[in-house]
């Protein structure tokens, strides 16, 4: 729709000393002086701005960095898994026991070795035998002579024999340990571990 009404009927009001025809009007240069529908005064004073928008929440000063709470531990938690053992591998078992027995032999031989050696050198084989041809000796014999008994090439030997047999015990009695655990673990479930990450 427009308006039909002259501007005098809008509360315009003429200036005083106007000329001629052409008349001005007070209400118009009102309007014509204010800021638009929409435009914020002092506009012009700057650059325009860009537009924020209002945040329900204030922005964290660095991002991605998590705070802890007041009160909150802050040692990591240690994580812990509990296993259970169901079965055992009778042949893993064999073939393990097996080189554990045969090293467990050699450190008895080297053992029994520098034991004889520091033994003869204190001179307690001489002393000890000595000791013992006195009360077992007679006219007619001397006794029993402990140092050519305890030679060393017969420990030795002795020394290997005794590792021979414990490496063929100890697979032996591994392997039937394994056979029974997997019998035995069929009816309770087998051993239980706890298993946690180092801190």
């Amino acid at each position: 729709m427009t308006d039909t009404r002259e501007p005098d009927s809008l509360g315009a009001q003429p200036y005083p000393g106007t000329q001629g025809g052409g008349r001005q009007y007070q209400g118009y240069d009102q309007y014509e002086a204010g800021p638009l529908p929409g435009e914020r005064p002092g506009a012009e004073a700057g650059p325009a701005q860009p537009y924020t928008p209002p945040q329900a929440y204030p922005t964290p000063e660095q991002p991605g960095v998590r705070r802890p709470r007041t009160g909150a531990r802050t040692q990591p938690r240690t994580r812990k898994a509990r296993l259970r053992v169901a079965k055992a591998d009778p042949w893993s078992v064999m073939k393990v026991s097996f080189l554990l027995s045969i090293a467990l032999g050699i450190c008895t031989i080297v053992a029994a070795a520098v034991l004889w050696m520091v033994m003869d050198a204190m001179g307690v084989f001489s002393t000890v035998g000595g000791t013992i041809a006195e009360a077992t000796g007679s006219s007619e014999s001397n006794g029993f002579d402990l140092q050519s008994f305890l030679s060393l090439p017969r420990v030795l030997m002795f020394t290997s024999i005794i590792a021979v047999i414990d490496v063929v015990l100890a697979t032996a009695l591994a392997t039937l340990g394994a056979f029974i655990y997997n019998l035995s673990a069929g009816f309770v479930g087998g051993v239980e571990l706890t298993l946690a990450e180092d801190e």
